[in-house]
């Protein structure tokens, strides 16, 4: 399994406090019969719950680090056919449909899997459940204090006195239903009914062996927004073996039940709003004797056929195995890549709520290739990984993830960043050569704006990704790039959905920027994401030794510059759309005409890699810095962070979080400490609510745990780190290439302020680390205050770096 490997099963780690956490009822509480820090692991720190209301859109079942099985509860607010949310999971809806083998982790759209629902019902099956269409009948009530989740392990008693335990393997996971004497014991396999449907399912009970096996076809992740994606484009294959006989069987489609069955077949279908049709779909149901005992279940699943399903299962969860040691399994696996991180600090909840950020992070993209090496591509076959290659990813949310998430996991296992390149690449070369910016398993999506497939090589890339084929990805995102498609001058799936790879390349090539009317979301926000694609790119090509495609791209990411208007408004210059005869539409900095999910006012900022010439655009650091305080506190001072209006930070979605560490570039970095700490305290909590937003597969998990390290990689495609102030009294960062080693004498929260920094024992006051330090690893120690130390990292000569394009080629 791709995960950490330094510290072997059973390691201690004894930098927690003295007591034993465990989470019950949706909070991290004192276990009653714990014994010392010494028996304390990561995974003891980590609450699945955090992140479960509040839009942040994560599940609490059963995963493993990476893991293609994600066994995790369907909740419903009483409508059948739309999930509580898209993970499936929302805390306040407090009633199950099923517990469902697949999930996405944050994600923003609904049809983010959830195949595969399973549900114990103690009640006779004489209705269709295609026909509950208010989950009246075929939903279970359950309450959070009997509910209890930790890494690979989720058990919940549900309110019609079901125990059930989940506990997942790789591409497997083992389940124990404990029903009560008395009634029924019935378990629905509601086959057609994936988080947005389905277009074709079936299911067949073999009583004999005491299994029930089938598929269902689907896709539609955000069909709902646009005809270019209400399509299916996955086929997810099941085996489900039992360690009891079947007392009865049963089938449904539609409106008909069939007693005796052990088959049925027929998916939901789309509506026209790209939901399943209500009424509509299949499945197959078993029947136990309670009076036995608890109900064992070892499930197999697989995206290539049920042959690599049982097979994935025998190699997994063999016969015999025991619930306790797939628990286990899952445990140790966590906390080995958990204690990829080991810190130190007297608060518990910060701990909690560091350790299930890392979990959240290490979830996606998730491994997607069978233990044979099988996977099915973009183009419907099925390949098997080569080479090096040890697994196929997929489910790839390009324009979240190449910001943080993908730098931290490299950083943390080079490998598996390694496999995701390759992963990428082979999508690529299965879909005609187009890199698709938000991957759903076997189908590309489109969903969002910009080209994220070059920056996310670019950071994985810098941070000790070397083993995938670079050169043919580096000249395949080249062709993406000078090369117009039909797809790159299409309408279809835009706004959101936008199917080209480069939407109106055309544009880009003539005007040297994206118009107010063109074939992509928005004008403005292409150009800014095209910009900083151009420049990772020009990255890639320093790493391929092609001099002349780095000054050419490094050159066409100053076109951002043709977007800035110096005269836009009163306040200063801002990146506005522009029409092609290169005139410009009204404008107001609140505007979100020519924006994707933020205003004028969040995206000026987007130029990570060119933050002085930004600067300069604006009349100078000490300019820029009075708009950044505008945009980050009120008319009266406080803090805005989230929803304080389109003129300030949006600190919930990706385009504002590079935002706080732009006083490293403007010779305030005491602003960034300050503002950084701030946004930690207060929107980051050991709560369900405890994420800002939608964690978007763990971008937004990736920023705190960078954050509270006191570092972030704010230059896509660049290991340079810059500076902010740690959280912890010590983190160590265990990589192979080098530890990494963060101390911090009395940090807490209330003392944001660097006041010294050492770096390997020498004074150091540069508030940026150079791509050598993430990369072969060092020590850091800071000094930290309560106070604001406004001459540490000030002198403009030491700020981090830019890179402008040459002289000559910036601009139209």
């Amino acid at each position: 399994m791709p995960t950490c490997k330094r510290n072997p099963s059973g390691t201690r780690h004894k930098f927690f406090s003295l007591a034993c956490l465990f989470v019950s009822g949706g909070l991290l509480s004192l276990a009653a019969a714990c014994a010392t820090a010494a028996d304390m692991q990561p995974a003891d720190a980590v609450n699945p719950l955090i992140g479960s209301s509040n839009g942040g859109n994560t599940y609490p079942g059963a995963v493993m680090p990476f893991g293609m099985l994600q066994w995790s509860p369907e909740n419903t607010r009483g409508h059948h056919i739309r999930t509580a949310s898209p993970s499936g999971y929302q805390f306040d809806a407090q009633r199950i449909r099923g517990f469902s083998l697949t999930h996405l982790s944050g994600a923003g759209c609904a049809g983010a899997s959830g195949d595969i629902p399973v549900l114990p019902v103690t009640e006779p099956l004489t209705a269709s459940p295609s026909m509950d269409t208010d989950d009246s009948r075929y939903a279970v009530d359950f309450r959070h204090a009997d509910e209890r989740a930790t890494p690979g392990d989720y058990r919940l008693a549900l309110a019609n006195g079901v125990q059930l335990e989940l506990a997942a393997a790789m591409h497997s996971g083992m389940a124990s239903f404990a029903f009560p004497t008395g009634k029924p014991a019935n378990l629905l396999f509601r086959t057609s009914d994936s988080e947005v449907g389905s277009s074709a399912a079936e299911a067949r009970i073999d009583p004999a062996q005491r299994t029930v096996s089938g598929s269902v076809t689907s896709g539609n992740f955000c069909g709902y927004l646009a005809k270019a994606d209400q399509r299916s484009y996955y086929t997810l294959y099941f085996v489900a073996r039992f360690d009891q006989p079947f007392t009865a069987t049963g089938a449904w489609r539609d409106a008909v039940v069939r007693g005796g069955a052990n088959t049925e077949q027929g998916g939901t279908g789309y509506d026209a709003k790209g939901f399943p049709a209500a009424g509509k779909g299949s499945g197959v149901w078993v029947s136990f004797d309670p009076a036995k005992g608890p109900v064992g279940m070892r499930v197999g699943i697989s995206y290539v056929s049920l042959a690599n399903a049982r097979a994935n299962l025998d190699a997994e969860i063999p016969q015999g195995a025991t619930l306790a040691q797939v628990r286990g399994r899952a445990r140790d696996a966590w906390n080995r890549a958990l204690a990829s991180i080991q810190v130190h600090g007297d608060s518990a909840d910060q701990r909690t709520v560091f350790y299930t950020a890392l979990y959240h992070s290490l979830l996606h993209p998730n491994v997607f290739s069978d233990v044979d090496g099988e996977y099915r591509g973009f183009d419907q076959k099925i390949h098997r990984v080569q080479g090096n290659q040890q697994a196929q990813y997929a489910n790839f949310s390009g324009w979240d993830v190449y910001r943080s998430q993908l730098q931290l996991v490299t950083w943390l296992m080079p490998k598996v960043g390694s496999d995701i390149a390759q992963s990428l690449y082979n999508q690529a070369q299965q879909n005609h050569g187009e890199w698709d910016r938000w991957t759903h398993n076997s189908g590309g999506t489109h969903v969002m704006s910009g080209d994220p497939a070059v920056p996310a090589l670019a950071d994985i890339y810098a941070f000790g990704g070397r083993d995938f084929d670079l050169h043919g990805a580096y000249a395949s995102l080249v062709r993406a790039a000078t090369v117009p498609t039909a797809h790159d001058g299409s309408d279809d799936g835009c706004n959101v959905e936008c199917v080209g790879q480069r939407p109106s390349l055309d544009q880009w090539l003539k005007l040297h920027y994206i118009a107010t009317q063109s074939h992509a979301w928005g004008g403005a926000a292409e150009t800014l994401e095209d910009a900083t694609a151009d420049f990772a790119l020009s990255e890639l090509a320093a790493d391929v030794g092609d001099k002349e495609g780095e000054r050419r791209f490094r050159a066409r990411a100053g076109y951002w510059r043709n977007l800035f208007n110096p005269k836009a408004a009163p306040d200063g210059g801002y990146v506005q759309n522009r029409n092609a005869d290169g005139s410009w539409p009204a404008f107001t900095p609140s505007t979100d005409e020519g924006f994707v999910e933020g205003s004028a006012a969040v995206y000026v900022w987007m130029v990570p890699f060119d933050l002085h010439g930004l600067f300069d655009a604006m009349g100078g650091a000490d300019k820029a810095v009075a708009r950044l305080d505008r945009f980050f506190r009120d008319a009266d001072g406080h803090w805005a962070f989230t929803n304080a209006g389109p003129l300030h930070a949006e600190l919930n979605n990706e385009p504002s979080v590079e935002t706080p560490w732009l006083y490293d570039f403007a010779g305030q970095p005491y602003k960034t400490q300050e503002t950084v700490r701030a946004v930690v305290n207060t929107l980051w909590k050991n709560t369900p609510d405890g994420i800002p937003g939608n964690d978007d597969l763990g971008e937004m998990s990736s920023w705190y745990v960078w954050s509270a390290l006191g570092l972030y990689p704010e230059i896509p495609g660049s290991a340079d780190l810059v500076v902010g102030s740690p959280l912890f009294d010590r983190a160590v960062v265990h990589r192979s290439g080098g530890d990494v080693v963060i101390d911090a004498p009395g940090a807490s929260a209330d003392t944001p302020y660097v006041h010294t920094l050492q770096v390997d024992g020498k004074p150091y006051t540069q508030p940026w680390l150079p791509a050598a330090f993430a990369t072969h690893g060092g020590q850091l120690r800071f000094s930290l205050q309560a106070t604001p130390d406004k001459a540490w990292g000030s002198d403009p000569r030491v700020a981090p770096p830019s890179f402008p394009p040459a002289a000559g080629h910036a601009g139209s």
